[in-house]
């Protein structure tokens, strides 16, 4: 039977024309248009941009004078000496983020959805992802100060005796990807931890029920239950991150890193900076951003089809 719009809601939707079908949820699709303009503005148009990673672009002659020099600044790139150390600590430091990173939020959700009060799990989750809202700057600063030589955590270690005089930890360049994915973990695991808790929200409550009835306890319901039902939200932000693994925060470096622990924390994207902004070098600096974004769209193609032939989840 046809509604009002002209569709009929008992046929099955792909017998449905698409120009109906658009009609009849215009003021749906209308609601999206403002994300959609954001894209276009903000992500798709400034790609026109990229061009000038195949000029010597010059910022007085423009897109249109600048002349084309093909593949030169990507085989330049290939060539510099400083290119490989950064991309090296680049793919350490995400991978370091991936592998600790990754599984604390989904440990931290279901740490939460184990606590029985309402009032208190509200509290705790709460507490967990504020520190998402607190500008680097201050985390940076504030993670400085704690591991500073007089700083608490120097000395409550030389408190309990475990070391005879304060270590500057943030001078030792084998100490510093751990501490700053450490940083990065602490700054964003309670923001992650939202996606995972709306998993577990949509999870059936009567297979729990079933559960208790059959005498498993709260581990086995979280490891029989609950994980299993969060594997679709799991791989589809485990395929996302595939492509961070050529991207790391600049943040983390610049505000992080220091002369001590360069050859540990000068990443790509600190590299691109000083490329781009203080040696001039736009279309160098355009080719290596470029470079970043076709490996991190082949990593996350490649995670995607090994997601769906193993697991049978993927994004498309």
């Amino acid at each position: 039977m046809a509604d009002r719009t002209g569709i009929d809601r008992t046929a099955p939707i792909a017998t449905v024309p698409l120009v109906r079908r658009f009609r009849g949820q215009l003021q749906l699709q209308l609601m999206t248009l403002p994300g959609l303009l954001f894209l276009a503005i903000f992500a798709y148009l400034p790609m026109i941009s990229l061009i000038i990673a195949f000029q010597d672009f010059k910022i007085l002659q423009g897109y249109f004078g600048s002349q084309f020099v093909g593949l030169k600044h990507f085989a330049w790139a290939l060539t510099d000496p400083e290119f490989y150390p950064a991309f090296r600590n680049t793919a350490l430091l995400s991978l370091y983020g991936l592998v600790i990173g990754f599984p604390v939020p989904i440990m931290l959700a279901l740490l939460i959805n184990e606590i029985p009060h309402t009032g208190f799990r509200r509290v705790v989750q709460t507490t967990s992802y504020l520190p998402h809202f607190i500008s680097y700057v201050v985390t940076a600063a504030l993670f400085i100060l704690l591991l500073d030589r007089r700083g608490i955590v120097n000395d409550v270690l030389l408190a309990v005796g475990l070391i005879d005089e304060p270590v500057l930890l943030w001078t030792k360049p084998e100490y510093w990807r751990l501490l700053a994915t450490l940083v990065n973990v602490w700054k964003g695991m309670g923001w992650s931890a939202i996606l995972y808790l709306a998993a577990i929200a949509g999870i059936d409550e009567q297979l729990y029920e079933a559960a208790i009835i059959d005498g498993a306890g709260r581990l086995r319901r979280a490891w029989r239950i609950t994980l299993p039902n969060m594997t679709g939200i799991i791989a589809v932000l485990l395929i996302l991150n595939m492509g961070g693994l050529v991207r790391a925060s600049l943040d983390t470096s610049y505000l992080l890193g220091n002369l001590f622990t360069r050859e540990t924390s000068y990443v790509l994207e600190y590299y691109t900076l000083e490329m781009g902004l203080e040696l001039g070098r736009y279309s160098f600096a355009t080719a290596i951003g470029l470079m970043q974004s076709l490996l991190a769209m082949i990593l996350v193609v490649i995670t995607n089809w090994l997601s769906g032939r193993l697991t049978g989840r993927s994004l498309f």
